[in-house]
Parts: C-alpha cells; structure tokens; sequence
C-alpha cells in the first residue's frame, strides 16, 4: 500500500494505492534476469559433461575389471543427473524468454488430452480422467503455451499424489487426476482435480518464481503456468479438493481472446505488405545501381 499526502489551502488530502500487482511484476522481471543469468552459466558445461561420461561407459565400460557395476552406476548418476539439470536449465529459459504467444482459434479438448497422455504413460499407476470424454471445445490460445501450462499443472498433481504414497496415506478416492472443461457466462473453465498431498500452508505464494515446496524443484514450474494464463487474459485459483488433495481451476475469457484472433491476423498482412514494399525497392535499387 502507497499513501501520499497532498497539501492544500485549506487542508490535505491522502491517498491509498494498492501497489500489490506493481511490485509483483517488479519482481518477476527481476527474477527473470537471474533465471536468464543462470541458464547461461550452467548450460555451457553441460553437454561436454554428458559426452565425457558416457564415453567413458562405451570406452571403458567393458575394461573395468575392479568393481565393474560402481563403474556403471557411478557413470549413469553422472548422465542422469546432468539430464536433470538441463531440464532445470530448460525452466528457467522458459521463464526468462517466454515467447510473445501467437493466437489462433484451437480445440482446447485435444490440448488437454494430449497432455493428460504423456503422463499417462509415464504414470500408469495413476488415473487420469477427461470430461467431457470427446468433442471439440473451441477457444483462440497459443496452443503450444497453453499445453506446457496443462502439462506442468498435471504434473504437479501427480507429484502431489506421489508425495501423499511416500509418506504412507492414502485416499478413499484412490489415485486420480481428473481434467474438466466446461463453459459457463463467456469464459472456459479448466479445472485439474488431484488426491495428492494437498496445498501448502504458504499456497498464495504458489505462482511466485523459486517458491517450491519439492527438494528437487525449481520452483518455475507454477510461475510459468501463470505468466502463459496471464498472456491468456486468465486467472488460475489453488482450492482445496474435499476428502483431501487439490484443485486447480483456470478461468480464461473465451470472448476476449476471440478478438486477439483478429489481431493476430491483421499484423501478418502489414508485416507481408511492408516486406513486399522493402523488396521492391531494393529490387529497384539494384536496377539502377547496374
């Protein structure tokens, strides 16, 4: 909150600001410098890292003669943990460069079920639901921000349902992350249903870069998600699904986004006219220059 005070003849007057958003996205752009900063230090070493051990395990692999399998194991924790880092190193490039999106009208039901699949077949002990089970549901998004965020949502909530099995509960409704989409008063409500561990105690802090709650997370993960339904002119809640676990609902403005639709296709005629007019010319410079 910002008070100001302004002083006249015969008085003042104080005003209140909510600055609340103003200093959110002050430091989601200073965050964004750091995560552009740190991709570029850890990137570089990566790949010769990755190519020297696992030539050391077609070189050398079959040679070892002294404890042969810590060779093996000892290599491939190399080789894994390098992958885990470039995919860290993918997060926060993601963060630092998320690119303009570009709209255009797309079936959200073939988004969503797509990034539903790619965990079902990483997770095949988990349950995945979509409803409705078929039928086009037509929004105007960047279809490819749009899936990253529901693939990130999604797998969150498997993570979640993961944390809850290690620590030895369970769930009367098993292990499931539900999809549901439906519209309702011009907007497109996406709701991720989990029976995971639930929400944290600091959940309004969920969206906020670095804020994790995994020993392993970078804490982007939800930060991105924000920033692409924030591009989408959308909101995200984190409520709490009853008999344990989370729900995830994103609400975007179907009717807005369809004017981008529009816009997106009268800047590509300007670009195309404007690039003909260069061409011309310095085909005609050409010609006088010989």
């Amino acid at each position: 909150m910002a008070v100001k005070r302004v002083r006249y003849q015969q008085g003042a007057v104080i005003t209140f600001d909510d600055i609340t958003d103003q200093l959110s996205d002050q430091r989601r752009a200073a965050w964004s410098d750091i995560a552009r900063r740190i991709a570029h230090e850890i990137k570089n070493p990566l790949t010769p890292i990755q190519l020297a051990a696992e030539r050391l395990q077609r070189r050398f692999g079959k040679e070892v003669q002294s404890e042969p399998e810590t060779f093996e194991r000892l290599t491939g924790t190399i080789v894994r943990q390098v992958g885990d880092l470039r995919r860290m190193v993918d997060e926060f490039s993601n963060f630092a460069r998320m690119p303009k999106p570009v709209f255009r009208k797309e079936n959200i039901h073939e988004i969503a079920r797509q990034s539903l699949f790619l965990h079902e077949v990483a997770h095949p002990g988990v349950n995945f639901s979509l409803s409705p089970a078929e039928g086009p549901i037509e929004m105007v998004c960047d279809r490819r921000q749009l899936g990253q965020a529901l693939s990130n949502v999604v797998k969150n909530a498997v993570e979640a349902i993961e944390a809850r099995r290690s620590r030895g509960e369970h769930n009367f409704a098993g292990d499931r992350v539900d999809l549901k989409i439906h519209e309702a008063q011009g907007q497109l409500i996406i709701d991720v249903i989990d029976t995971g561990v639930g929400l944290p105690e600091e959940r309004e802090r969920l969206t906020e870069p670095y804020m994790t709650t995994r020993v392993r997370g970078t804490g982007l993960g939800l930060a991105i998600v924000k920033k692409i339904v924030e591009e989408h002119l959308g909101e995200i809640a984190f409520l709490d699904r009853p008999g344990g676990g989370t729900h995830v609902r994103i609400a975007f403005d179907a009717q807005h986004l369809a004017t981008l639709e529009s816009e997106a296709h009268e800047e590509p005629n300007e670009s195309s006219e404007m690039g003909e007019l260069k061409t011309e010319e310095e085909d005609g410079g050409v010609t006088d220059g010989a």
